[in-house]
Formats: C-alpha cells, sequence, structure tokens
C-alpha cells in the first residue's frame, strides 16, 4: 500500500463478515448502525490521527485537514533517529544521481531539445516521494510546521535538517564520483554534465537564489498537494509535472546542483571550495527561503486555530516555552509528541499534590498502582495520574496506514477501567490516559513534564519501560533537572509489614522516610533505619545521627541499626533478610540514568529478592553534579 494512502486499506474482519444470525439489532431500524458506514470508519482511522478522507466533501481535503496530515508525518520525521534520517537521506542522494544522469544523457541524445531532454529529469524526485526517502527541500516543510506550532524546538529543526542534508550530499557525491569514474555515462553525456555545471557556476549569485527560491516554492508545494492527495497514481502525476518544471523553467535544486558540482570537482575543472561558495550555497539558501516562507509559512497562516485540535488536547501547555523553543533540550524539551488519550476526567479542586504513574501493562502493574494510591491517600489534596504507555514496534515515514491504532486506544481504556476502580477503593481522585508512542523512556519524563507532577510512581524491570530505555537516549535525562520526585517500585510483592530503610545525608534519603511515615501509618509498619559507619571508633556517632536524624523525620519509634563494618552493600544484605521492604535513594551521580543504562551502583538491587523502592529527589544541580557527582 502507498504512504498516505488508507483509502485502499482492507477491512477488518470483523467489518467484512458480520455475524450471521444476529437478531439482536435490527438493521432496518432507523438506530440500527450501517454496515457501509463502519466499513468507513474502519478503514478512515490512521495510526497518527490524521484524516484520511475529507470530512466535507470525501475526496478532497480541507487545508486544515491537510495540515494535520503533515503534521502526521512530521511526527514520524522530527522523532526518527540520527542514524535512521542519515541512511534514508543517503538513498534520497543516490536517487538524485539518476534525476542528473538521465538528464544530461537525454541531453545528448536529442540534441538539447529542452523538452525531451527533461523528459525523465522527475524520475528519481518520485522515487524519494514515493519511497519515502528523505530530501532536503522535500523535508522543510513538515518539520517547519511542527515548529511553528511550537511542538518541535529550534535545534530540533537544525538537527533534523543536518542530518538530511549530510546525507544528501553524500550520496550525490557518491554517485558523481561514480558517474565520472564509472564509465556510465556516455562521452557526449559527460560533455553534458561538464557543461551543466559550468553554467551553473557561472551564474551570477542573485540569480542562482532566485531560480532556487522558485524551486523551493515548487518543492515545498508539492509536499502540500501530496498531501492532499488520497492515491499514488496521483501523487506520481503530481510530482511528475511539478519537478519536471525544474529543468524546463531553467531553475536549480540544491542536492541536484551539488552533484553536478562534485561531477566538476572528480573531473578536476573545479576547486570544492568555489563551487560551494559560488553554486551550491546561493542555491541551497535559496531552496531553504523558497520552500519555508513562500509555501509553508502561508499555507501554515492560511489555515484555523484548530487546525491542531487532535494534537494540542491540552491547549496551550502542550506547547513548547518560548525557552525550549528556542533552545530545546538545553533547557527543558525539545519536541512535543503527538498523544491519545483515553480520558481526562475532572479531578477534585484541592488537587495540589499530583502522582503520576507510567505503566507498560495494566494487568500486571497493580500493586504499582497501589503503591501510588496508598502514597496519595495520605498527602491532603493529592491525585493520582496512571498514564498507560504502549510502545510502537515500527515506525513508517509517513504514518497513514491503517492499522490498530483505534483499537489499541480503546482496549487501553478498557484495562485502564480496573485501575480506576481499584484508585476508588482509596477514595484518591484518579484520572488516566493513554500514550502511543514509539518512544518509552523519554516519554515518561515527557509526561511528568506535561502534568505538573510532584512525585512520579515507576515499575523497574526488563519487562518494563527500561529495557526500550537503553536503546533511545537516556543521558538527556542526566543534563536536565527532573521533572519530579522519583520512585523506582521492584516489585515482589507489595508487603510493608518490615521496612529497612539505609540512612544517609541527603535529600533521597528524606523522600525515602516521607514513604517510611505514610506506609507506617496505612501499613502499621516496623521500620527499621540502617546507618553504616566507617569502624567501631564511629559507632557511637553513628547512633547519634540516626536519634536526630529520626526525630527530625518523624521515625522515632524506629528501630535503630548502626553497621559499623564500612561496606554498605554488605550491610544491606545481611539486614534484608528479616525485612519485606527495602527504601534505597540515589547516590550523587542519579538513579534513573543509571537503572536506564543497567549501570546501578549497587549490586546488592540485583541480588536479593526483597521488594524495594529506590527514590531520587529533583535537585538543582548542575549538569557537572549529575554526570560526575560533584
Amino acid at each position: 500500500m502507498a504512504d498516505g494512502d488508507d483509502s485502499d486499506a482492507p477491512p477488518t474482519p470483523d467489518s467484512q463478515h458480520p455475524p450471521e444470525g444476529d437478531t439482536d439489532v435490527d438493521l432496518a431500524s432507523p438506530d440500527a448502525p450501517d454496515p457501509e458506514e463502519s466499513v468507513r470508519e474502519a478503514i478512515e482511522r490512521s495510526r497518527s490521527g490524521a484524516p484520511a478522507v475529507g470530512s466535507v466533501v470525501r475526496d478532497r481535503f480541507t487545508s486544515n485537514e491537510i495540515f494535520q496530515r503533515i503534521i502526521a508525518a512530521a511526527d514520524e520525521e522530527i522523532t526518527s533517529g540520527s542514524r535512521e534520517l542519515f541512511f534514508s537521506a543517503l538513498a534520497a542522494g543516490f536517487a538524485i544521481t539518476i534525476t542528473f544522469m538521465l538528464y544530461v544523457s537525454l541531453t545528448a541524445t536529442t540534441g538539447g531539445d529542452p523538452i525531451l531532454s527533461a523528459l525523465l529529469y522527475p524520475l528519481g524526485f518520485i522515487y524519494i516521494i514515493i519511497g519515502g526517502y528523505q530530501l532536503y527541500t522535500e523535508n522543510t516543510l513538515p518539520p517547519v510546521a511542527l515548529t511553528l506550532e511550537r511542538l518541535a524546538s529550534i535545534p530540533a529543526l537544525l538537527r533534523n535538517w543536518s542530518v538530511v542534508l549530510a546525507g544528501n550530499f553524500l550520496g550525490g557525491a557518491l554517485g558523481a564520483a561514480a558517474l565520472a569514474f564509472g564509465g556510465v555515462i556516455s562521452p557526449e553525456a559527460a560533455e553534458v554534465a561538464v557543461y551543466l555545471g559550468e553554467k551553473g557556476v557561472s551564474t551570477p549569485w542573485w540569480s542562482l537564489f532566485s531560480k532556487a527560491a522558485f524551486a523551493g516554492l515548487v518543492v515545498a508545494g508539492v509536499v502540500w498537494v501530496e498531501y492532499a492527495a488520497r492515491d499514488t497514481i496521483s501523487r506520481m502525476v503530481v510530482v511528475y509535472i511539478a519537478f519536471l518544471a525544474i529543468p524546463l523553467g531553467g531553475l536549480y535544486h540544491s542536492v541536484v546542483s551539488f552533484t553536478e558540482m562534485m561531477y566538476l570537482v572528480f573531473q578536476g575543472s573545479l576547486s570544492m571550495t568555489t563551487g560551494l561558495w559560488e553554486f551550491v550555497l546561493p542555491v541551497l539558501l535559496g531552496n531553504t527561503i523558497g520552500g519555508v516562507v513562500l509555501v509553508t509559512v502561508v499555507n501554515y497562516f492560511q489555515t484555523t486555530e484548530h487546525r491542531l485540535a487532535s494534537a494540542r488536547f491540552e491547549g496551550s501547555d502542550r506547547q513548547l516555552s518560548i525557552r525550549e523553543w528556542v533552545f530545546g533540550g538545553l533547557v527543558g524539551r525539545s519536541y512535543v509528541p503527538l498523544i491519545d488519550h483515553t480520558s481526562e476526567e475532572a479531578l477534585a479542586e484541592a488537587d495540589e499534590y499530583r502522582i503520576v504513574v507510567p505503566i507498560s501493562n495494566p494487568r500486571t502493574e497493580t500493586n504499582l498502582v497501589d503503591l501510588a494510591c496508598t502514597l496519595a491517600s495520605r498527602k491532603p489534596g493529592a491525585s493520582v495520574h496512571i498514564v498507560h504507555i504502549v510502545q510502537m514496534p515500527d515506525r513508517t515515514p509517513r504514518g497513514y496506514r491503517v492499522d490498530q491504532h483505534e483499537r489499541i486506544v480503546e482496549d487501553s481504556d478498557e484495562l485502564m477501567a480496573d485501575l480506576r476502580e481499584r484508585a476508588a477503593g482509596y477514595d484518591v481522585p484518579c484520572e488516566t490516559s493513554t500514550v502511543v508512542s514509539h518512544r518509552s523512556f523519554e516519554e515518561l519524563f515527557d509526561v511528568a513534564k506535561r502534568k505538573r507532577a510532584d512525585l512520579m510512581v515507576m515499575g523497574w524491570g526488563d519487562d518494563r519501560l527500561w529495557s526500550n530505555g537503553r536503546a533511545e537516549r537516556p543521558l538527556d535525562e542526566l543534563t536536565n533537572r527532573l521533572p519530579s520526585d522519583v520512585l523506582v517500585f521492584r516489585d515482589r510483592g507489595l508487603d510493608a509489614s518490615r521496612i529497612l530503610l539505609p540512612v544517609a545525608d541527603n535529600p533521597h534519603a528524606d523522600l525515602n522516610a516521607e514513604v517510611a511515615r505514610i506506609l507506617r501509618q496505612t501499613a502499621g509498619s516496623e521500620v527499621t533505619l540502617l546507618r553504616v559507619v566507617d569502624s567501631s571508633d564511629d559507632h557511637e556517632a553513628g547512633e547519634q545521627f540516626l536519634a536526630d536524624w529520626a526525630a527530625e523525620h518523624g521515625l522515632e519509634d524506629a528501630t535503630f541499626r548502626v553497621d559499623d563494618s564500612g561496606n554498605v552493600e554488605t550491610a544491606i544484605a545481611n539486614e534484608c533478610g528479616d525485612h519485606t521492604l527495602l527504601l534505597i535513594g540515589a547516590t550523587s551521580q542519579g538513579l534513573l540514568a543509571r537503572l536506564a543504562q543497567n549501570a546501578l551502583h549497587y549490586d546488592i538491587v540485583q541480588d536479593i529478592d526483597t521488594s524495594m523502592i529506590l527514590a531520587e529527589r529533583a535537585t538543582d544541580r548542575s549538569i557537572l553534579e549529575r554526570l560526575f557527582g560533584r
């Protein structure tokens, strides 16, 4: 099935074969569902939520609907990894070589006829656009649209452009080398290739820029029209006619121009510095200005304020702040993903403390929800927000093929209903939502920031979000402040009857003290405080420290243990056998990044069978402090 062509997708089995003999519904009744309408609804849904057919006229889209389809494609492009983007762009650079080769070959064989020589010029562009490869000029529109909506930052846009441009130029250079040294084109065609390159270099700077701006207008306009088309044939016709205008109009395309320039360089007729400055740079700037200003911005502002209603479900709160928009991940988020929410129930007015619980499996992480609700039940004005993060196993460049996205969200909502009932048993305000994303680990922090969480309670294990997080960008967590306090629950049964709390003089132990107090109130827990000192000479000082610390944190009735072995892990292991729950605080280098990289400082976490809670309090430590513990 072609990119963006939802209309040709097969209906679901249930839609094709309705059950026979079903007499519960009178199909003749005015209230009965229309089978044909059900089929249409089934095939008009896309994974991204973008429309597959027009709402006013079914075979046409409004400008708002076109914009939503572009945004859905941009969601895939802006979040693609650098390797994925680069090699897709590399393939596009090779495809441009085909355009260059066919153009010079036909020019040579037709005696320079301006129409006949250009007939196959669009072929490389057809490969790129229909095949979903990344081309710099074709790639300008979708990411810019996201950036204008403040869903993507300017650094994220520039990163996307830089990677794509590097891949395009490398592919074009390799293709030019193959044409120059591989004997692929005839001597006559080689002469034409040299002529075209020299003609471009000799063209005045301003003339190159102006011609390239019109070419950028053509290419970006193709993108807009492409997303208004509903089938592959229409796209091919649009792409062919539009890109035929480039050679016929004497216009310049940056990647084609770079390939022409590199051919001259390989032939020894031009220095690369001269070619880049006098030929490629003005064409590149012209393509960018033409694509971004003349098409992207104009088309953006012709749409209404409702253009992104499906994506901006929380209004301006969903958008990046101005600082995030300008500086990206250096000051916070660099991107706001498209998110599907199953429900957004109104919480109590006294929503003063919010606990966010990201989960990967609503069936198996009930203990995690119990823990969060227990903590919320003792916090005045506390509420719980449970987020089911559904990891998408694959991605396509466009994101328009029909799949089970809507069913995933519906099934998730059904599963979350049990968790909402569970939370109701604690008399805690609770809301649930579902995030369908190809990311997981990074999504945790986006959710916490967006929901303005005070505490995030998450599970940990090989079958949880951590395993996927190791393949993403865990260092992002290091270079930004945590969005909230974090508790990571290693679930081996939620039994809080006997709690062991190793005490250190840091904010993370303070967070564990709060957890211990709440569990003692709700479960009648027996709390043991453990202090590890270097030698027996420090034993008395250790006891005094525990007494002072316990009094400060409301745990005066706890049992005190002082271990003078100097070995924290051994001391914890010796005490754990008599306890059902272990509370551990983060080290100076942080907890979450180490979990994501499977490099936690304490081996004891892997070795003992006791359930545990690992705590990290959000602090204002600098990047150096979080990286090196200084």
